[in-house]
């Protein structure tokens, strides 16, 4: 049993290892066991195409460098805030 953790928290760590690997990659998260990889990425520097595109390119590298039964959705986010008071 514990050889089969230690392999699922290597694989976790190795999906995260790729996905931190580009460069408008402000935070990675692989959840939901695996299966999925949620991507944070500066709004400033990445606009929605670019978000599309490191999406399908994250994709493709996990494809060609991790083994995984299944498939891994990959979730790239880019997030703005604007926050304002009334006095």
């Amino acid at each position: 049993m514990k050889d089969t953790l230690e392999r699922y928290l290597k694989r976790l760590e190795e999906l995260e290892d790729i996905v931190n690997s580009f460069e408008a990659v402000n935070k990675s998260y692989a959840i939901q066991a695996g299966r999925e990889v949620r991507v944070f990425v500066d709004s400033d520097k990445v606009d929605d195409y670019g978000a599309a595109k490191i999406a399908k390119d994250i994709a493709t590298k996990i494809e060609e460098e991790l083994k995984y039964p299944g498939e891994i959705k990959v979730n790239v986010l880019r997030e703005t805030r604007s926050i304002e008071y009334a006095r």
